[in-house]
């Protein structure tokens, strides 16, 4: 575990390569409570998350996204948006439920760097087939798969990031 938040930042990254070792199911239940508290717009939290063990399941979710790098991980979550459940701001009837999933999506990341293990976002799938193969409903889409696994790659990549002064406007 990371000592500090900017560690922890600085250290996760796109994982692409993945060992074939199982993910533990302690490391599994801390990332799953980790992303139940994540925020939410007026605490709605309209999210599911589905786990994916089973080798039919992960067989039918490489289906969604096939990329080599990615039928190696052990351990996938979709995580699904539901709009239905989701906060709505009165002044322009924005629903904020992609964005209150993506904030759960990087308390998933997040976790799983800092026990150790990989992710990435993935966010170029097939949503369709997604949702038909696991019977998700018309209120609910997937916003993302993550593959999650213990890192293989024997490059851990270099971070490009704008400068601070490119990203901060002061007034």
């Amino acid at each position: 575990m990371y000592k500090n938040f900017l560690e922890l930042a600085k250290s996760r990254y796109s994982v692409r390569e993945y060992s074939s070792k199982e993910v533990e199911q302690d490391k599994i239940d801390y990332i799953i409570e980790c992303a139940r508290l994540a925020p939410s717009a007026v605490n709605k939290q309209p999210w599911i998350f589905i786990v994916v063990k089973s080798e039919k399941g992960k067989e039918d979710l490489r289906s969604c996204y096939s990329r080599e790098w990615f039928n190696q991980a052990p351990l996938y979550i979709i995580v699904l948006a539901n709009r239905d459940a989701a906060w709505v701001r009165a002044s322009d009837k924005k629903n904020h439920c992609d964005i209150d999933a993506s904030i759960a999506i990087e308390h998933i990341c997040l976790a799983a760097a800092d026990l150790g293990l990989g992710t990435c976002w993935v966010c170029n799938f097939d949503v369709e087939r997604c949702k038909k193969l696991f019977d998700i409903g018309t209120s609910s889409h997937p916003v993302a798969l993550i593959p999650i696994g213990y890192p293989n790659e024997k490059v851990i990549p270099v971070k490009t990031r704008k400068e601070v002064k490119e990203l901060v406007r002061v007034v």
